[in-house]
């Protein structure tokens, strides 16, 4: 889903048929400023998407970024500044927050993660374990902490897992049939293979069809380390299944390409972010 109808939405869903708190207390024409502040310490993500909401609401809106996605950020810092009327600028606040607390829990965890393996070549890929609807914004905070994207949907790659397998009856089976449906569409998809075991990861490698990576589920870190060098560099690798940032070292070292991990978008808490109106002092 495209940023801009995800926030269309989401405005829907919060405003409804008017933010009537904002209209009773404040008159319309009144213009105040506001301002982002952190209040804890991480990787900030999601200031283009926050000032997405706020022209959204109101394309008058002022919105003066102060910091940029990426950063490392601690408790006291400011992040942006707005300005425009005050009943517009309270009616983004609540979307904006969630937005930004969000995308910056899921970037800070996954920076700890990347930080953790980088004295490996492994890297961190996402997965399809996302928020309905917020799969955008998840994957971008994922990029925005140091960590790659995995396929965005269904539409952009062939990744044939265990069901794919037993469904169409065997490996070779599986890839005989997407070879022929890529052929055939005038497709051009990488093909993923999951494999269970050292005796699927061979019947990959015997096939008379390439796959572009292959995917070794639920391997354990000792078994993960004969697979990669079983592959011996033959097409890409990837770890899957059960990885946590506890165990997540542990497979990286196993020599592995990637490491997925639902856990980045599953798991992060919400960063601590506030918006704080700011009162010019009465003369």
């Amino acid at each position: 889903m495209h940023i801009e109808e995800l926030i269309r939405l989401a405005l829907q869903e919060d405003i409804g048929d008017g933010d009537h708190t904002s209209r009773a207390l404040l008159p319309n024409s009144l213009r105040r400023s506001a301002e982002l502040k952190v209040k804890s310490t991480g990787v900030l993500a999601g200031m283009s998407v926050a000032q997405k909401v706020f022209e959204a609401i109101d394309p008058n809106i002022e919105f003066e970024p102060l910091l940029t996605d990426g950063i490392l950020v601690s408790g006291g810092e400011i992040a942006f500044r707005v300005n425009g009327t005050a009943q517009n600028i309270l009616s983004a606040e609540r979307l904006c927050l969630n937005i930004m607390q969000r995308m910056s829990g899921i970037a800070s965890f996954t920076r700890q993660v990347v930080d953790s393996i980088a004295h490996t070549n492994c890297r961190v890929l996402d997965t399809r374990k996302t928020t309905p609807l917020n799969r955008t914004i998840e994957k971008m905070a994922v990029a925005i902490g140091g960590g790659v994207n995995h396929r965005m949907g269904l539409y952009d790659a062939i990744l044939i897992k265990d069901n794919h397998v037993d469904y169409a009856g065997s490996i070779q089976e599986a890839l005989h049939r997407a070879s022929q449906y890529l052929n055939q569409h005038a497709l051009q998809l990488p093909i993923v293979v999951e494999v269970r075991n050292l005796d699927e990861l061979q019947q990959l490698l015997d096939s008379n069809i390439s796959a572009d990576r292959v995917l070794l589920d639920n391997f354990q870190p000792h078994t993960l380390h004969l697979a990669v060098e079983t592959v011996a560099h033959q097409i890409s690798t990837e770890a899957s299944g059960g990885i946590t940032p506890k165990n997540a070292v542990a497979y990286a070292e196993t020599g592995v390409d990637f490491i997925s991990m639902g856990c980045l978008t599953q798991n992060p808490p919400p960063f601590d972010l506030s918006l704080k109106a700011t009162v010019e002092p009465m003369v």
